[in-house]
């Protein structure tokens, strides 16, 4: 039998709730491990010495840490706090996310902790712009999701048909930042248009990109499993901002000019650097979607390959041209058994998008096959 191994993740996070994917990415590895996993936060403390005393095989620098970057001065302090590690005799790898922002930072992050390995959501086209610098002899990428299902969600009743009190729900956090391009806008626009063309079709909506109406918790869960149908499009950014100066420009340019279009801070804060970055990733809000069987409407696209078009959603194209035969089909209720039933039998039963095996995957890729085999 293979020894049981120990793992630390580390995280640095001050917020004290989390939204469900998130805490589910957070302590996968405790719930699905079949090693010893401790967790340290490491947002206001530097490395308890205790840490030395014991003999760790796998140290995870979780999303939750990595995220930092979007504050530069505190991201160098987490650094600084962790470098250490960067010389002990362990398994170092990394879980980033948002890999277009600070991405000096993230390859300094890479190189300084000495990373046998990072976990990239961005496709293999762009991790030579993304992680330049690194010595990809030395440092293997591999690409995962940006989330996985738990089994929360799986576990959770299946809604009776019929049972499902709204049409299309949806919720998007607020108006977009200008640093995402004008592929972030999708998100927006398709709830401005789902809000505008629904009513013509007499349908149930809840549809808000409030921020005050985020739903957190295993409330998001029963909000899809009370929707027949959920909006989305794929995740990810058109402009990579390097070091952080698109962000800092933009957000200086918008405070002093709150009324500007997208167009206005285009001009004065990143000309012609739109279209330049292609990271586009399948969300974890349409794993779940499949998961609660609760139809999806999306934006066509790749969806890592997972998602096909008019099987598993309904299409809207990208110039929205289709919104009437898409809102057409949402009165039919059979179309919908067919999407869902062929999304959960396809996406969510064979089990490839699990946690668990996420963390397997994780685990064979740093400590071996070998380390995770049964007697």
């Amino acid at each position: 039998m293979s020894r049981t191994r120990n793992i630390l993740v580390i995280y640095a996070c001050e917020v004290p709730e989390l939204r469900a994917t998130t805490w589910n990415h957070l302590y996968c590895f405790e719930r699905h491990s079949r090693h010893r996993t401790y967790y340290l936060n490491v947002a206001a403390r530097r490395l308890p010495g205790y840490l030395r005393q014991v003999r760790w095989d796998l140290i995870v620098f979780d999303t939750l840490l990595m995220c930092n970057r979007w504050n530069r001065d505190g991201f160098r302090r987490i650094l600084d706090r962790v470098q250490e590690l960067s010389t002990w005799d362990v398994m170092r790898c990394a879980l980033p996310q948002d890999e277009f922002i600070s991405t000096d930072l993230l390859s300094e992050f890479v190189s300084a902790l000495q990373l046998d390995v990072v976990f990239s959501v961005a496709p293999p086209s762009e991790w030579p712009t993304i992680y330049e610098g690194v010595d990809r002899s030395r440092v293997r990428i591999e690409r995962v999701l940006t989330g996985y299902l738990d089994d929360s969600i799986l576990d959770r009743p299946r809604p009776a048909d019929g049972a499902r009190s709204i049409d299309i729900g949806y919720r998007t956090a607020g108006r977009p930042y200008p640093w995402f391009g004008r592929f972030g806008y999708k998100k927006q626009e398709i709830a401005d248009l789902f809000l505008e063309y629904g009513p013509r079709w007499q349908l149930k909506l809840d549809i808000s990109t409030r921020n005050e109406d985020t739903i957190l918790g295993d409330s998001w869960y029963a909000f899809l499993s009370d929707s027949r149908y959920t909006l989305g499009a794929e995740g990810g950014t058109s402009i990579l901002d390097r070091d952080g100066t698109i962000h800092a420009r933009t957000l200086a340019y918008g405070a002093a000019h709150p009324e500007a279009s997208f167009e206005e801070v285009e001009a004065a804060c990143f000309p012609g650097l739109d279209g330049s970055f292609g990271l586009r990733a399948i969300s974890p809000r349409h794993l779940e979607a499949c998961a609660t069987r609760t139809g999806q409407i999306l934006v066509r696209g790749e969806y890592n390959g997972i998602l096909e078009a008019d099987r598993h959603y309904l299409p809207l194209e990208p110039d929205f041209s289709n919104i009437d035969a898409v809102l057409s089909e949402v009165a039919d209720e059979r179309r919908r058994l067919e999407l869902v039933e062929a999304a959960y039998e396809e996406v969510v039963r064979p089990g490839r998008y699990h946690y668990r095996e996420f963390v397997r995957s994780v685990e064979d890729a740093t400590l071996g096959a070998e380390a995770n085999s049964e007697s």
